[in-house]
């Protein structure tokens, strides 16, 4: 890969960079955040998309396993709307109040000397929220999210990089609505024999390995040396067949594709000590090879 040149030189540590995912990784799936967030949603397909009730259920799931988020899945079969409407609906309502100030984690993040940086699918208003309910501001040296891989609303995904900034960029989002024939993904897998194959999305989220490589080149992340933390079995596997090490959050049991497993983010330093091993000279040379920033301020890949 291209980042094998760029990283050939010799290095005292493991790992450069802990890569985390946002939701249901620091924070815990009890907190409700990711019911609330189906449950939206579901009301944005029917109240705004005109979509049955009575085939949400079934139309979701196919979406979300087959194009990794749903809005992936609902522009890929003929949908268009507004991508920052659909964010606030979506997590505008979301009950943010059940997330807590997390000083241990906090200490534990802060303890840590590496790069630190958040890779959600997430738009930045969220993932912003999250971080400062939790308390984690300053944390990360900066925000991988929708906006980053996705800067602008097209029918195609753009591959000009300049239009690509680490934390994202501001979105200049379509406001019409296509008039074109919906993809009936139902029927098709209800007969998988007709010979047509799924339409592509438009939008870059995990779990594609694609999206994957662009975020790291966004931020100048070397795959071999990052430690990618997640609670989405998926994403996990993805970042292991690009070359990543991996940490599964939200259980005890290993799965194919990860390399350690937390129950909680809380256990990372009785799972990993290794990390908190690395000698000061090593410290020292990561804080001459990077600055880190608040979440808040712009990064520069």
């Amino acid at each position: 890969m291209e980042f094998e040149g760029r990283y050939g030189q010799v290095q005292r540590q493991k790992y450069d960079c802990l890569l985390f995912d946002l939701d249901d990784t620091l924070y815990p799936l009890s907190s409700g955040l990711a019911t609330a967030c189906r449950e939206n949603i579901e009301d944005y397909m029917v109240e705004k998309l005109g979509i049955d009730r009575s085939k949400i259920n079934e139309l979701g799931n196919l979406l979300y396993k087959n194009y990794g988020t749903t809005m992936a899945g609902l522009r890929a079969i003929g949908y268009d709307f507004d991508y920052d409407e659909y964010h606030r609906f979506v997590h505008g309502r979301l009950p943010y109040e059940n997330l807590k100030p997390d000083p241990v984690l906090r200490s534990l993040l802060l303890s840590l000397p590496f790069r630190k940086v958040i890779f959600t699918n997430a738009d930045k208003v969220h993932a912003t929220k999250v971080l400062s309910r939790l308390g984690l501001e300053g944390c990360f040296e900066g925000i991988i999210c929708f906006e980053t891989l996705n800067p602008i609303h097209k029918n195609t995904v753009s591959d000009d990089e300049d239009e690509i900034e680490f934390l994202g960029s501001e979105q200049s989002s379509s406001k019409s609505t296509s008039k074109k024939e919906m993809f009936d993904i139902i029927a098709h897998f209800a007969q998988p024999n007709l010979g047509t194959s799924l339409p592509k999305t438009p939008i870059v989220c995990k779990p594609s390995e694609a999206a994957i490589e662009k975020a790291l080149k966004v931020a100048n992340i070397n795959p071999h040396r990052t430690l990618f933390f997640e609670d989405s079995v998926r994403n996990i596997q993805s970042g292991k067949r690009l070359g990543m090490y991996t940490v599964l959050v939200g259980t005890s049991q290993r799965i194919k594709g990860a390399d350690y497993a937390l129950e909680s983010i809380h256990n990372i330093r009785e799972a990993i000590p290794e990390l908190w091993e690395s000698d000061k000279m090593g410290a020292a040379d990561q804080a001459n090879n990077y600055s880190g920033v608040a979440v808040e301020t712009s990064v520069t890949a």
